[in-house]
This record gives structure tokens, C-alpha cells and sequence, in this order.
């Protein structure tokens, strides 16, 4: 989760390992397109409960591990959590129902989707998680894919020191504290910036508030204008991800407080990209969910290999700004 890491409703259709094809399924619980390149095999399927589909960044991560997946001869079964983690607790049940080869899952919760992994544990099937990490110890998660966080959040603290740390100001984080991930940038953020502030003489740049901003646009626009209302001579904001930052940038406008307050995100989304390019948005370290998806299914086909696979994978972030945004040709199509 950019608080913070790119899953739909229950009644799904699984055929049989002897079809052809990937097995996903749309809104509706019905089959999807297949995507091109698949194995001619079909050797199993892979459930996978992402955290929500209404945020690109997971139906990115959804389309390329059902890409990834196809061409090594597995079918893909594609829910949404949406942020609930009974809800994503009953479909894992499902998962286990259906007998599927192994299941991945952006955790509604970090912890508390324990007892589930837990009974996909005891039923032999291998649970893995990516963008958020389970951090519970009732259930085993083979491997975890995602961004390096941590490393992004140092990476949006050091570019808010650039923005502010010769005048110093006051910085709301719009958080979403319900996922590791955004646990992990607003860690990284705030050790950049306690660096910065115990320097001799250093201009303090003072974290006045930290909200949960849910990850969303209405929700980062509430815990915004919260900020705003409560700290009028705010001078930036930190998001965990670029729809709340989006949100937050609404905010600002009906404050009429665009010009004074600079966003720094998270995510790199296809919208938080052209917010950075029209100037709404200063920078984000970007992630790469493309990436995340395929990794995933490599990780998965070594454990069934039976190879050595590694309890975390993580992808670095890079820093985006306005004159990156110019230069990417994913902003001229």
C-alpha cells in the first residue's frame, strides 16, 4: 500500500485442472478473459485474496500474476477482501474448499488473519502474501513479496528534508495503520526526518499530526481537512499512498490551501503520476506491482520445485518526480 501497498466476491467458478486455461474471475464471480502466452498444461490453481480491487495498484499486481501464472500452467481464482478481514477469512476458506495448489493474499489485517493461514496450513496448502506481510504467529507463510517500505519511507522522509529542512514547518502523515507495509514508510519517513531534526542548529520539521487517511481518496480527504482545521499553518503532507494523497489534495483546494501545502505520496499509480505531472502532487517513491505479481508466481513455482525460496523478497522503490513524469511514456498513451 503507496498508508500505505496493485479479490472480488465469494460465488466463484473453478474448472477443472483437466481445462485449458486460466480461471479468474470478474465482479460478478464469472470467468475472465485468459490472458495470452498460457501453458498448455494446466497443473493447478492459485487463490489469490487481494486486499481491494478498487485500487489499481492491487489489480495490477492481480493482472500480472495472472499473466505470470498461465504461462506456467496454473489458473488464477481472484477475490477481493475489501479491507474486511472476516471477509477475506471466509474465502480462504473457500480456497481450501476448492483444493486449490497454494494461496496468496494481500492481508486485510496484519495480524489478525492468522487463524485462517493457519487452517490453509493444516490443510497442506502453502500460503503466500505480498505487498502487505502477515506479522502474526498463529499461521506459516512460506514467502512474502513487496516493496522495501522501509526504504521507500526513507526515501519520501529525505524528499520532504529537500522540500522543508532549510525553513523546517509542520507535516501531517495521512497513515492507514492497519498494514505492515505503511507501518514500514511511515517508520522509514520518520527516522529521516528525526535524523534531520537532532542536527545542531537543523530547522525542525515537526510531525503535528498522523492520521488514518484509510488509503482512500474520501478518507484521506476527511483526515486532510482534519489537519488543516486543526493545524492552519500546515506546510506538507505525507501520504501512504497516492489516493488518499489525491484526497488530501481536494482538501486543499477547498481550503484554498493548494499553493501553501506540498504532497508527498506513495505508490506511483497512473494517477498519482499524472498528479505529479500537473504539479498536485511533488514526488512519490514509486513502486513497481508489476514486478510483485510476477515474482510471486516465480516464488511459488520454486516451492512446488522444490527449491530453497527465501522468506522475503523485496523490491526497492526510486523516487518520481515532475521531471520524471515529463520523460515516461506510460503518460504520452
Amino acid at each position: 500500500m503507496s498508508r500505505l501497498l496493485l479479490v472480488l466476491p465469494y460465488a466463484l467458478i473453478l474448472w477443472g485442472c483437466s481445462s485449458q486455461g486460466t480461471s479468474t474471475a470478474d465482479n460478478d464471480g464469472k470467468p475472465s478473459s485468459e490472458p495470452p502466452g498460457r501453458s498448455e498444461e494446466v497443473k493447478g490453481t492459485i487463490g489469490f485474496s487481494a486486499l481491494t480491487l478498487t485500487n489499481p495498484f492491487f489489480k495490477v499486481i492481480a493482472d500480472s500474476m495472472e499473466e505470470a501464472a498461465a504461462q506456467q500452467g496454473y489458473q488464477l481464482i481472484l477475490v477481493s477482501g475489501e479491507r474486511d478481514v472476516k471477509k477475506q477469512a471466509d474465502q480462504i476458506n473457500d480456497f481450501i474448499v476448492k483444493g486449490v495448489s497454494a494461496i496468496v493474499l494481500n492481508p486485510c489485517d496484519s495480524a489478525s488473519i492468522g487463524p485462517a493461514i493457519k487452517k490453509a496450513n493444516d490443510a497442506g496448502i502453502p500460503v503466500f502474501t505480498n505487498d502487505i506481510k502477515y506479522t502474526g504467529s498463529e499461521g506459516e507463510v512460506i514467502c512474502h513479496v513487496a516493496t522495501d517500505n522501509y526504504q521507500g519511507g526513507k526515501l519520501a522522509g529525505q524528499a520532504m528534508v529537500e522540500l522543508l529542512g532549510e525553513a523546517g514547518g509542520e507535516v501531517a502523515v495521512l497513515h492507514f495503520p492497519q498494514a505492515e507495509s505503511c507501518q514500514l514508510r511511515v517508520k522509514g519517513f520518520n527516522e529521516i526526518l528525526a535524523a534531520h531534526n537532532g542536527k545542531p542548529e537543523a530547522s525542525q520539521i515537526q510531525v503535528v499530526a498522523t492520521l488514518d487517511g484509510g488509503g482512500m481518496r474520501d478518507e484521506g480527504f476527511k483526515a486532510a481537512k482534519d489537519a488543516l482545521e486543526a493545524n492552519p499553518d500546515l506546510a506538507a503532507i505525507f501520504a501512504i499512498n497516492d489516493p488518499s494523497a489525491l484526497g488530501a489534495y481536494a482538501a486543499l483546494e477547498a481550503a484554498g490551501k493548494a499553493d501553501q501545502v506540498k504532497i508527498i505520496a506513495f505508490d506511483g499509480q497512473l494517477s498519482g503520476k499524472r498528479a505529479i505531472l500537473e504539479g498536485k502532487i511533488l514526488c512519490d517513491p514509486i513502486q513497481f506491482p508489476d514486478r510483485i505479481g510476477k515474482k510471486t508466481v516465480e516464488m511459488i513455482v520454486k516451492h512446488f520445485a522444490g527449491d530453497d525460496v527465501p522468506k522475503d523478497v523485496l523490491i526497492p522503490s526510486e523516487l518520481y518526480y515532475q521531471k520524471d513524469a515529463e520523460q515516461d511514456p506510460e503518460l504520452r498513451e
